[in-house]
C-alpha cells in the first residue's frame, strides 16, 4: 500500500482546477447577433453547424408542423439563448432535457436549458413547433408564399423564421438536411442533392441535402405540383430544375431560360473558378412576388420575370451569386454590394459573350443614363442602408464600379481578383474593406481613393473609367445595347418585394 502526499500547494491548485464556473459566470446571449442594418437578426452565444428539419405539411390548409434538430456550440458561458422563429411552439430539448422557453417580440425564441452550457461545449437543441406560415407577418409582411397547390419559402434578408427556427444571420452558416412529408401527388423542392423519396400511408417523403455552408436565407422550400427536369453540368455535377404546373403563359420562356443553367454554370465557372457546390438548378413556382433569389443551389424565380420572353440574364445573375453571396457571404447587411454589384456584373459579361453589348458599353450607357443631380448617385453601394440595400443603385453603380476597377488594374489583375476572391473565403464571410485589402494586394496597387470614390461618395464620379486607364470617353450616352431590355427586365424583377 502507498501513501500519496500531497503538496499544500498543489492541493489548492487542484481545488481550483475543480471548481466549476459559477451562477455568475453564465449570462444570456444576445438577441441580436450585431448586424446595425438589423438589430434583432441572428443570435449571440453560439454557432450552429448543423439543421436537421423534418417537416409535414398539408397543402390544402397551409398547416406545418416540424421537428428542427440544431447542432450547435456554446460560443460563451451560456444561461439562456435565443432562436429566430414566429411559429407556435409546444416544447423545446436541450441535450435531451426540456428546456424553459417564451417568446419576446415577434421572431425571438427565448431558450433556458435545464443546465447552462460552458464555453465550447456542444449542444444538440430540439424544438417542436406547429402553425400556417402564411398568416405570420413580421415588420408587416410575410416571406412565405402561398400557392394554389401549396407554398414557397423565400425572400431575402429573411425567410426563415417562417417556417425553422435558426440563428438567422448569414454569419452563422451550417449544412442541412431537409425532410418534408406530403400528400402522395405533391412534390417538395429543396435545396442540394434529394438524397430519397418513399412513399407510405398516402404520403410521400422527401429528402433533402445541403452538405456545404448555407446561409439560412439561402434556405428554401417549395411544396407544390411541379414538371422536374435534370440534367448534368460539363463537371458532371447534377442539375435539377422544376416549373409549376400553372405557369400559364410564360412557361416557354421560363423554360428557355432556366433549362440554360449547366450552360451558364460552365461559363461562370470560367470567370470565378470551379463551381463551389454539389448540385445546381433552378425552379419556378406559381406565385405572384416579382423578384428573383440566389437560393443556394436552386435559385428561385418569379413567373413574372419572364413575362417579355426568355431571361437568361436573371439565371446568370443569380447563378453568379452561387460564387458571390452564398460561397462567400457578407459579413453584414452593409456589405451587399459584394453580392449585388458583382452578380450584376457577370450579366455584363454573358452580354458581352453574347454578342449584345460589351461590359464597357454596359458601364458607359449606366453612367450616361444617371446626370449628376439624380438620387442614383446619392446611394452609397458599400453602405447603402437599410431602406436602400436592394436600390438599383447597388446593382448598377456597383457594377459600374467594377468596370472602373477593370480599367485600372487592367484585365490580367481584374481577372485574378474575380477568380480568386471566391477562393480566398472559401464558404465564410467577407466584407467590401477585406475586398478591397484584397484587389491591393493582387494588384500590388493602392486603391482605397478609388473605392472610396465609387463606393462611398454621395456624389457622381467624374467618368466612368475614374483613376482609371484614361480610356478616351463620348460625353454623350452610347448606343443602346441590343440586350439591355433584358437587362433592365431582370434588375425589375429582382427588385420587387425585396428590402
Amino acid at each position: 500500500m502507498h501513501r500519496r502526499i500531497i503538496v499544500p500547494g498543489v492541493l489548492a491548485a487542484s481545488l481550483l482546477l475543480a471548481v466549476p464556473a459559477s451562477a455568475a459566470d453564465f449570462t444570456p446571449g444576445a438577441p441580436g447577433i450585431g448586424d446595425p442594418y438589423y438589430p434583432v437578426s441572428g443570435n449571440g452565444g453560439y454557432d450552429v453547424s448543423h439543421y436537421d428539419l423534418r417537416l409535414n405539411y398539408e397543402p390544402s390548409t397551409d398547416l406545418l408542423q416540424g421537428t428542427a434538430t440544431l447542432i450547435a456550440t456554446a460560443t460563451q458561458d451560456l444561461s439562456r439563448f435565443d432562436l429566430d422563429f414566429g411559429l407556435k411552439v409546444s416544447e423545446v430539448r436541450v441535450n435531451g432535457k426540456k428546456a424553459a422557453f417564451a417568446t419576446s417580440g415577434t421572431q425571438e425564441l427565448e431558450i433556458t436549458p435545464a443546465a447552462p452550457l460552458t464555453k465550447g461545449q456542444a449542444a444538440t437543441v430540439v424544438v417542436r413547433y406547429a402553425g400556417k406560415p402564411s398568416e405570420l407577418e413580421i415588420n408587416g409582411y410575410t416571406a412565405w408564399h402561398r400557392t394554389p397547390d401549396g407554398g414557397v419559402g423565400a425572400q431575402e434578408p429573411d425567410q426563415a423564421v417562417w417556417w425553422y427556427p435558426s440563428n438567422d444571420h448569414p454569419l452563422d452558416k451550417a449544412t442541412y438536411d431537409i425532410s418534408v412529408s406530403v400528400p402522395d401527388g405533391t412534390q417538395v423542392i429543396s435545396n442540394g442533392v434529394l438524397q430519397s423519396q418513399t412513399s407510405e400511408l398516402g404520403r410521400t417523403r422527401f429528402n433533402w441535402r445541403s452538405d456545404k455552408p448555407q446561409a439560412t436565407y439561402l434556405t428554401t422550400l417549395a411544396i407544390g405540383k411541379f414538371d422536374i427536369t435534370t440534367d448534368t453540368t460539363a463537371d458532371g455535377l447534377p442539375i435539377i430544375n422544376a416549373y409549376s404546373k400553372n405557369l400559364g403563359a410564360n412557361a416557354g420562356a421560363a423554360r428557355a431560360s432556366v433549362e440554360r443553367t449547366g450552360e451558364a454554370v460552365e461559363f461562370l465557372s470560367g470567370v470565378f473558378g470551379p463551381y463551389p457546390f454539389s448540385s445546381a438548378g433552378g425552379y419556378v413556382p406559381d406565385v405572384t412576388s416579382g423578384f428573383a433569389l440566389e437560393t443556394q443551389t436552386r435559385p428561385y424565380y418569379s413567373p413574372s420575370g419572364f413575362k417579355n420572353g426568355a431571361n437568361v440574364s436573371v439565371v446568370v445573375h443569380e447563378l453568379a451569386h452561387q460564387w458571390y453571396g452564398d460561397d462567400v457571404s457578407v459579413h453584414g447587411w452593409k456589405d451587399i454590394w459584394l453580392n449585388e454589384g458583382f452578380a450584376s456584373y457577370a450579366e455584363w459579361l454573358w452580354s458581352e459573350k453574347e454578342g449584345e453589348g460589351t461590359a464597357q458599353q454596359l458601364a458607359d450607357y449606366v453612367y450616361a443614363s444617371h446626370p449628376a443631380d439624380d438620387p442614383f448617385w446619392t446611394v452609397k453601394p458599400a453602405d447603402p442602408g437599410p431602406d436602400n440595400q436592394f436600390d438599383a443603385a447597388v446593382y448598377d453603380r456597383g457594377a459600374v464600379a467594377i468596370q472602373a476597377l477593370r480599367n485600372k488594374i487592367g484585365d490580367e489583375d481584374f481577372f485574378a481578383i474575380l477568380k480568386g476572391w471566391p477562393t480566398e473565403h472559401a464558404y465564410g464571410n467577407a466584407s467590401v474593406s477585406d475586398f478591397v485589402s484584397y484587389a491591393e494586394r493582387i494588384s500590388g496597387e493602392p486603391l482605397a481613393d478609388f473605392f472610396d470614390t465609387w463606393l462611398y461618395q454621395p456624389s457622381k464620379p467624374a467618368s466612368p473609367a475614374a483613376a482609371g486607364a484614361g480610356i478616351a470617353r463620348s460625353a454623350a450616352a452610347p448606343a443602346q445595347p441590343a440586350s439591355w431590355k433584358e437587362i433592365a427586365a431582370s434588375h425589375a424583377m429582382r427588385g420587387g418585394a425585396r428590402h
